[in-house]
């Protein structure tokens, strides 16, 4: 009786990756017999199944059982995706919502003054003769918007330095999530970090962020800015930790280990969070990178403080609040700083008198004089310069300072006001005016 043997079973791996072969298997065959005769036919062994002997079902039983099982089964996958597809289980959306609440927007204004001379002093000088005055100080107020966040159910605040920068002359408004407006109060900061403290006042504790438990800042891991992002607040954006230890210097100030991320970073994100998928903090948004030093556009690189410089740095500031003597900041809705016209639409006025309307050919008894525009306000925006005219305001004339500021007392944040601008010369006949709709900041 002869046996012949069959390669059973032998495959190969394409090599992609590290391209493993498989031992081959072979199987021993045993001769098949057929009544007396052996015919040298061979079959692969097979072993008895006992299974298959005492519990064979019949046919219609197994083919209903197989049709049964594949109903639980889909039914079990459906639920599975629906889960799945669900938005409100997203792990972006829950740590979101699990920060988003210590998230503020800050709003800060400072006054500055500077020494200039009148812009008509030289053209009393050269035609009236007048000796020059002295030269008067002009006051400008700037604006700087940024984010930030609660650490601390007290009221304790983390932002940049830079958005909160000289404070003594600063006033800073804080809104919370909830809509909430607050005067907060400067405590510490530090240059080298680019890390402020500010402190407000609530009557009940507020949400925070804990920084007892921050983020491992895996290399790769999701990571999602939040803030004020060109004023828009509560803006979200996603990306990757793509580095750590990154060197940058903003201003010839070089500032160290920083993290870096592809989450887009714009103006106003400075001072917010970035956090991680389970809502810990990954670090401060701080910068981003638009150009190369030889001036090649870059995308993608954006870079905060890490979490743990910010938490070393929290625990200093803590000393330094302790020694200071608390302030009330009760929530607010709305305050004056200079003249409306100045807060809102970044123009200083002045009134328009017979004098000077002479020297200068405009029309007497009309309008009032704008002296000064703020640089990247509404009006420079709508390009109104200094030197020209304000002759209405919506459908009433301006005729003096004290009027405006009537007209623009109830006018609110993001109300769109209509201003007549331009020049009226003496003789009547040379009019050069323009609408102008500015949208109240």
């Amino acid at each position: 009786m002869n046996a012949a043997l069959r390669l059973a079973g032998s495959a190969r791996v394409s090599r992609a990756g590290f391209g493993v072969t498989p031992k081959r298997s072979w199987l021993r065959a045993l001769p098949v017999v057929d009544g007396s005769t052996s015919k040298g036919k061979s079959a692969i062994a097979r072993t008895h199944s006992p299974a298959r002997e005492t519990c064979a079902l019949p046919r219609g039983a197994n083919r209903a059982l197989s049709l049964f099982t594949a109903g639980l089964l889909i039914i079990a996958l459906s639920k599975s995706c629906r889960a799945q597809a669900d938005p409100a289980s997203e792990p972006a959306v829950l740590a979101v919502g699990k920060v988003l609440p210590a998230v503020v927007n800050i709003n800060t204004e400072r006054v500055v003054r500077r020494t200039v001379r009148d812009p008509f002093e030289d053209f009393y000088a050269q035609f009236f003769g007048y000796n020059r005055a002295r030269p008067r100080q002009v006051r400008q107020t700037l604006q700087s918007l940024g984010s930030g966040f609660i650490i601390d159910p007290a009221g304790y605040i983390v932002t940049n330095k830079h958005v909160v920068e000289r404070a003594a002359d600063l006033k800073i408004h804080v809104m919370t999530n909830d809509g909430k407006t607050y005067n907060a109060r400067y405590i510490a900061g530090d240059d080298k970090t680019d890390l402020a403290f500010i402190k407000i006042e609530a009557r009940s504790a507020l949400p925070f962020i804990n920084l007892d438990d921050i983020s491992p800042n895996l290399l790769g891991e999701t990571v999602i800015v939040v803030g004020n992002a060109v004023g828009y607040g509560s803006s979200i954006s996603r990306g990757v930790l793509s580095a750590v230890k990154r060197n940058i210097t903003v201003d010839d100030t070089e500032y160290k280990d920083l993290v870096q991320t592809d989450a887009a970073i714009n103006p106003g994100n400075s001072g917010g969070p970035v956090i991680d998928l389970s809502g810990r903090l990954v670090g401060v948004a701080s910068a981003k990178m638009a150009f190369t030093p030889q001036g090649v556009p870059t995308q993608g690189l954006g870079f905060a403080i890490p979490a743990e410089v910010v938490r070393d740095s929290v625990n200093r500031f803590k000393k330094t609040a302790q020694i200071q003597p608390a302030t009330k900041s009760p929530v607010i809705t709305s305050e004056t700083f200079g003249s409306r016209a100045e807060k809102l639409f970044g123009m200083q006025l002045q009134d328009l008198n017979q004098e000077l309307s002479d020297a200068l050919g405009y029309a007497r008894g009309r309008g009032v004089l704008i002296t000064a525009v703020e640089p990247d306000g509404p009006a420079d925006d709508a390009g109104i310069e200094r030197g020209l005219v304000v002759y209405r305001i919506g459908k009433t004339q301006a005729s003096s300072v004290k009027q405006i500021e009537e007209l623009l007392r109830n006018v609110e944040s993001g109300a769109n006001v209509e201003f007549i601008v331009g020049v009226i010369r003496t003789d009547g006949e040379s009019r050069e005016l323009a609408s102008a709709t500015l949208t109240a900041r």
